[in-house]
């Protein structure tokens, strides 16, 4: 099993996390860990990001990676913070050969049968279907996926917990990815360690 696949496989959800605040960086991830979502995605969004990889990271469990990363720069950044896996929302040559100058695990982002296509020449299996919802949604990916019986998929973008079990009961589905577990701006720890307990329980439909 490749190291990606294994991470998808860690639980239902990947929480989506754009941190702004430096402070709530820590006590969130060990809130989400303790709700048993241990693999972190943390948006490049905000100018505190890095710095939010470098606190998450010592939080006991906590697996933490790098979203929104666009280019190599991008991708060297995350990795001088520690970050364990790369996500995102595109996929280009620069950014699989730059995960491969690194060693690290790559999530890119795919949206149609030709974005696969052009992947899996770059020897890939493993996609993150976005955005989710406005690409047409489970119907969509059931049909794009039908022709790659090898690939893999990670669904993020207008995903709820009402909606997610739908995902996760395609056959091509490991995860989801989601932006709900954690709202923008919290300081409810309690709250999402909840929420995050919640989500992993969430089975497919």
């Amino acid at each position: 099993m490749k190291p990606i696949e294994k991470l998808m496989r860690t639980a239902p959800v990947i929480p989506v996390l754009v941190i702004d605040d430096i402070a709530s960086a820590r006590p969130i991830a060990e809130a989400l860990v303790a709700g048993g979502l241990p693999i972190l995605e943390v948006t490049l969004r905000t100018d505190c990001a890095l710095e939010a990889i470098a606190e998450m990271k010592k939080v006991e469990g906590a697996i933490v990676g790098a979203g929104t990363v666009l280019n190599d720069a991008h991708l060297t950044s995350a990795m001088d913070a520690g970050s364990e896996f790369i996500v995102s929302p595109g996929l280009t040559e620069g950014l699989v050969e730059s995960a491969l100058k690194h060693d690290v695990p790559l999530l890119p982002g795919i949206s149609s049968a030709s974005d696969i296509m052009r992947g899996m020449d770059m020897g890939l299996c493993h996609f993150k279907f976005f955005p989710a919802e406005a690409s047409g949604g489970v119907a969509a990916l059931k049909a794009i996926a039908g022709p790659f019986k090898d690939c893999l998929f990670c669904p993020t973008g207008g995903i709820n917990p009402q909606t997610a079990g739908n995902w996760l009961a395609l056959d091509a589905v490991l995860c989801v990815g989601g932006s709900w577990i954690v709202p923008k701006g919290t300081r409810d720890f309690d709250q999402v360690k909840q929420l995050a307990r919640t989500a992993s329980a969430i089975q497919p439909n």
